[in-house]
């Protein structure tokens, strides 16, 4: 149970340090799923994933196109079982017990660190330790 906290606000800074995990867990050779919050931000993160690095190359498709890839992105944790999950919701994942890793993505807007606030302490209250990781500008 990873938090990495951004520091500065932002959907898009969000995102593309959701694809670093993603591409990180997928070289370390687990199954990934990128929960989404909407079908727009699916759509953005599916793109963002061919463009985020020069010379990155994350196999991966939307839950409603995968046919095998290592990585998925979209909105239904049930559809996929995959070891790891990087959550971009407000919301606690209802598999996150069933995953082995769980990271939480959180920049600086109030909405989405109170969000984060909540989940640490439901996972807390769980028995689980998470730990927190704070991740500068220059490092993303």
């Amino acid at each position: 149970m990873d938090f990495y906290i951004l520091d500065g606000p932002g959907e898009a800074p969000r995102e593309r340090f959701a694809c670093r995990l993603a591409e990180k867990a997928y070289e370390n050779g687990y199954g990934v799923l990128l929960l989404t919050e909407d079908d727009e931000q699916t759509e953005r993160l599916d793109a963002l994933l061919w463009t985020f690095r020069q010379g990155s190359f994350v196999p991966h498709a939307t839950l409603a196109a995968r046919d095998g890839e290592p990585v998925a992105v979209g909105g239904d944790e049930h559809a996929a079982d995959d070891a790891v999950l990087i959550n971009l919701t407000d919301r606690t994942p209802a598999t996150w017990q069933a995953r082995q890793r769980i990271a939480e993505v959180v920049d600086q807007r109030e909405a989405v660190l109170r969000a984060s606030r909540q989940r640490y302490r439901i996972y807390k209250e769980a028995g689980c330790e998470p730990h927190t990781h704070r991740i500068e500008e220059g490092r993303r």
